[in-house]
C-alpha cells in the first residue's frame, strides 16, 4: 500500500501562497503587508501570518520595517544584475553535474518540461491570449529539469531561491522575448540530449544576459512613459 502524503500545515500552505503571490506579482514590490488585511485575504490568524512573513524575510522576499511591520522587498536594476550573476554561477555548475550524472528518467523529465514550455511559448508568439503566470511556471520547470540530475538537494534549493527572485523581475516587468527565448530553450534541449555541456553553458549565459537586458529596457521604457 502506498503511504499517503501528509497534507501541508496551514502555516506551510499560507507560506506557499504568499510566496507565490510575491513572485508572480500579485503582491508588488514595496507593498505594505498589513496583518489585518492579510488575515482577511488568506483566512489565517495574525500569529500564523507573522510566522510566514518572518520566514519570507529570511529569504529576502519580505523586509521588516521598524515599528511599521512588513513590506514586499523592493526591486532594483542592481539587484537584478546580482541575481543574474548568482544564477549563472549556480546554474552553470549544476547543469554540468546534471549532464554528467543524469539518467534516462532525467532526460525524459527535460523533454516533458520543454514540451510544456514550448507549447505556451508558441501561443504567446502567435498572439493568442496566454497566462503569463503559467508561462513562467513552465519556464521555471524547464530550467529546473535541466539541473535536477545533479543529485544535490542543497544546490537545487539554493537555485530555486535565486531563480524565483530573478523570476519576480520578469513578472513585474512583464517581459517576454518571444521567438529568441523560444529558440534558446530549444537549443538548450538539444544540447542536453547531446550532453554537450560547453554548448549548453554558452547558450545559458546568452539566455540570461539577454533576459536581463530585455527586462531593463522594458523597465526603462515604462518609466519614461510614466
Amino acid at each position: 500500500m502506498t503511504a499517503l502524503t501528509p497534507a501541508p500545515s496551514l502555516a506551510q500552505a499560507t507560506y506557499a501562497q504568499v510566496r507565490s503571490d510575491i513572485i508572480f506579482g500579485a503582491l508588488p514590490p514595496r507593498q505594505r503587508l498589513r496583518l489585518e488585511d492579510l488575515r482577511g485575504h488568506y483566512g489565517v490568524s495574525v500569529p500564523t501570518l507573522r510566522e510566514v512573513l518572518n520566514r519570507l524575510a529570511s529569504e529576502g522576499l519580505v523586509v521588516t520595517e521598524d515599528q511599521r511591520g512588513f513590506a514586499v522587498a523592493p526591486i532594483s536594476p542592481e539587484n537584478l544584475a546580482e541575481l543574474a550573476s548568482l544564477r549563472k554561477l549556480i546554474e552553470l555548475d549544476a547543469m554540468a553535474q546534471s549532464f554528467a550524472a543524469g539518467d534516462v528518467a532525467w532526460q525524459s523529465e527535460v523533454v516533458a518540461a520543454h514540451h510544456k514550455l514550448a507549447s505556451i511559448e508558441r501561443r504567446l508568439i502567435a498572439g493568442a491570449p496566454g497566462d503569463r503566470t503559467e508561462w513562467k511556471r513552465y519556464d521555471s520547470g524547464f530550467h529546473h529539469a535541466l539541473i535536477m540530475g545533479c543529485g544535490s538537494a542543497e544546490l537545487l534549493a539554493v537555485h530555486r531561491l535565486v531563480f524565483d527572485k530573478y523570476l519576480r523581475y520578469q513578472m513585474v516587468y512583464l517581459t517576454f522575448r518571444g521567438q529568441i527565448a523560444a529558440d534558446e530553450h530549444q537549443a538548450l534541449l538539444q544540447a542536453a540530449l547531446a550532453r554537450d555541456i560547453g554548448r549548453a553553458q554558452a547558450i545559458l549565459v546568452r539566455h540570461i544576459d539577454g533576459g536581463v537586458a530585455h527586462a531593463l529596457a522594458a523597465h526603462a521604457a515604462a518609466a519614461a512613459q510614466g
